[in-house]
């Protein structure tokens, strides 16, 4: 009810981008064969639709669990997350992450310091849009003094502190999107989604993603250097947005 009623309210007050870091509980994975599950991604997706119509342009997640999100096949063990969790096969072209995998809904994946997909960063070819910094911890660590991966970021209190996450990757392309609506003022949401698209850089598959080490491939980047699983059609670019 809290999403519907805020996507509805975004679009009857003529805001032009969300920004949606989170998934609607208590279903990582809402299934269409199951009828509560439908009416969840039936009313959400009629919400954002409705807003998409008079102009939104809504960005989101993609999620921490390094899931790939065009595979076969995906064990969810998280779900319910208001009762018991319950260990489930699901199949994401059935079973939706609700609102990242809605149609029109951009999805953001989560970069480190060294342009590579981040450890926990859920992905998936065709389903990923575009990547943004969303820091990592463990892996990409920069040249800094505070020798920290995570991102820099706004607290309760006036304080600051570094959090990691698609969700703090997708507020960064949201605000590239935002940079563009302000260099095209009539862009539809469509067309905002195209631009958003086309200033990407993207740094394509990469040889190997053993993150740890060990001689196994943590995940498996598919597509090319235009479009790939790991960064859609690559990582937003503030400068370019506007140059």
């Amino acid at each position: 009810e809290s999403v519907v009623c805020a996507f509805v309210f975004a679009a009857d007050h003529g805001v032009e981008i969300t920004n949606n870091s989170y998934y609607v509980d208590p279903w990582l994975y809402n299934c269409m064969d199951d009828p509560d599950q439908r009416a969840i991604v039936d009313a959400v997706n009629r919400a954002q639709l409705y807003a998409q119509k008079k102009g939104t342009l809504h960005l989101a997640s993609a999620g921490n669990s390094n899931h790939d999100l065009d595979a076969d096949a995906i064990l969810d063990d998280s779900s319910p997350n208001d009762t018991t969790p319950v260990e489930r096969t699901i199949d994401p072209h059935e079973c939706y992450d609700v609102p990242t995998q809605l149609p029109g809904i951009v999805t953001v994946s989560a970069t480190g310091v060294n342009h590579l997909k981040s450890y926990y960063s859920s992905y998936g070819n065709g389903v990923v849009d575009v990547a943004a910094p969303g820091g990592d911890r463990l892996y990409q660590i920069p040249d800094t003094p505070s020798k920290n991966g995570r991102i820099l970021s706004t607290m309760p209190n006036n304080q600051y502190g570094f959090l990691q996450g698609t969700s703090m990757a997708s507020p960064h392309a949201a605000g590239v999107a935002a940079l563009l609506k302000s260099e095209y003022p009539y862009a539809t949401p469509a067309q905002l989604q195209a631009l958003l698209k086309a200033q990407a850089d993207n740094p394509g598959c990469p040889e190997s993603y053993d993150q740890n080490g060990d001689g196994t491939q943590d995940a498996v980047c598919e597509g090319g250097k235009r479009v790939n699983g790991f960064y859609g059609f690559g990582i937003v670019d503030a400068l370019d947005a506007v140059d």
